[in-house]
């Protein structure tokens, strides 16, 4: 009732954008529940994106709002053609389907998968996907992480998103989309090498620009898109994989100039979104989505199994997306969507990244605290994701030190695997915040480092193989 009032005041225009909601005590005293209740009440509306919370101010009238679906209509057919028949059995936009190739849902989903699959959006309520459902995705989970985008002073509507099977499924059609083979394609160096792999794949030429503690190095990324060609450039803006470092404002002006100036568009990967504070800079915010494309995911924050993540482009560049993803996949999960969905709408979520980010920040002091027995530093200021990057003294090899540890049963991830072409200068070693404080990693790493150089001088660093 309490949510369903206000919610029904803010979609009506009684309260305006900015407008401050009633204490929860005096709001809790006028609908006659608890104060736990209309702290509920109010968190799962701050899950909606209607209300928006201020610590230590209250909550308020969210001012930045997604702009509203659009459900699809039947529109005039250019070509009858497979791609066009497969899209209008996802979109059912036509009420009658002689044409269909699938049974109704009543006759699968509805019966016996549906009484275990069945998410719960709101208490005595049950919804089920209907059968594959528009190549796009959820809609109403759509609508949503338009919301959550609006939050980040990202403006898309539900038509820009293209929900996908994680990370690495929109990476690899925006790959399949873009990329011919020869291609020079622009990386960060370090970078996220389950990328390279999918570029080699597809027999593109990878030139890496050199990564910084405050984002990629405009001036690296100028020189070598002149140089290569390339129009397409993939980076990490925020809580980097694997240095763990953020982009900074000047630094992401820059970099969008070199991208107007050399006609880039940008691949953005933007896994720990959720975590991060949304005033945080982001190339799409300054772009307006324009050159740049935003992959999401909700592998990082909720499960690496749960296999959900999105794509956020301009209109043009989803639709062709759309099509691709039919063609290849015929469609993400709608089961997987709708449990992300009430996980979002229900506030569940919202609790959820909470206690994660409080995790992610108790574990990065601690990871520093490890390094610093270890007398080992990390680059610049690592905070909010996963990873921090740490440089290991010049007589290290880092895959040697790798292959020491496995030995002892230790996974150590080197440096060398996140260079696009191996021409690092210096050993190192992706480090995960989340297992650093294991004392078998630091005795082995003791033991490690008091070891003495073998040849007195620096062995040279040979350079990785490409396929």
């Amino acid at each position: 009732m309490v949510i369903d009032t206000f919610a029904e005041r803010i979609e009506r225009g009684q309260m305006r954008g900015g407008e401050r909601l009633p204490s929860i005590r005096s709001a809790a005293q006028a609908f006659g529940v608890s104060k736990n209740t209309m702290v509920d009440a109010y968190e799962r509306l701050v899950a909606t994106g209607l209300i928006e919370s201020r610590p230590g101010s209250g909550f308020y009238v969210s001012q930045r709002r997604a702009k509203a679906a659009v459900v699809p209509t039947p529109v005039a057919v250019d070509a009858v053609d497979s791609v066009w028949l497969l899209r209008e059995q996802l979109e059912k936009r036509y009420a009658v389907r002689v044409g269909d190739g699938r049974p109704p849902p009543a006759w699968t989903e509805g019966s016996e998968v549906g009484r275990y699959l069945r998410p719960v959006n709101k208490p005595g309520q049950r919804t089920i996907p209907e059968s594959y459902g528009s190549p796009y995705g959820l809609l109403p989970l759509r609508a949503r992480l338009a919301g959550l985008l609006a939050e980040r002073a990202i403006t898309a509507t539900p038509a820009q998103l293209l929900m996908t099977h994680g990370a690495n499924d929109a990476l690899d059609m925006i790959v399949r989309h873009f990329v011919e083979p020869g291609d020079a394609v622009l990386v960060d160096s370090p970078g996220y090498y389950p990328l390279f792999g999918k570029l080699r794949l597809a027999k593109a030429r990878l030139v890496g620009v050199r990564r910084q503690a405050d984002g990629p190095d405009p001036d690296d990324l100028a020189a070598q898109a002149a140089a290569s060609g390339a129009r397409l450039f993939f980076t990490q803006s925020l809580a980097h994989n694997p240095t763990g470092c953020s982009i900074s404002l000047p630094v992401a002006y820059r970099v969008m100039r070199v991208a107007t100036d050399h006609n880039l568009i940008i691949v953005d990967s933007d896994p720990f979104a959720d975590v991060m504070p949304a005033s945080q800079p982001r190339l799409a915010a300054l772009d307006g989505l324009d050159r740049v494309i935003v992959v999401g995911t909700f592998a990082k924050t909720l499960s690496a199994s749960l296999r959900s993540g999105y794509i956020a482009a301009r209109a043009d560049i989803a639709a062709a997306l759309a099509d691709l993803k039919m063609i290849t996949r015929t469609n993400s999960s709608g089961y997987v969507e709708q449990i992300v969905h009430d996980l979002i709408v229900s506030g569940r979520y919202r609790g959820h990244v909470k206690r994660l980010a409080g995790r992610i920040r108790e574990a990065t002091h601690r990871a520093h605290e490890t390094l610093a027995r270890l007398g080992l530093s990390c680059l610049g200021e690592p905070s909010g994701g996963f990873y921090m990057w740490c440089e290991l003294p010049a007589h290290i090899d880092d895959e040697e030190l790798s292959r020491r540890a496995a030995e002892r049963g230790i996974l150590l991830a080197p440096g060398s695997a996140f260079h696009p072409g191996g021409n690092e200068t210096r050993p190192a070693m992706r480090l995960n915040i989340a297992y650093l404080q294991d004392p078998r990693f630091e005795e082995f790493m003791q033991a490690q480092l008091r070891a003495p150089v073998e040849t007195g001088k620096t062995p040279a660093r040979k350079p990785r193989p490409q396929p």
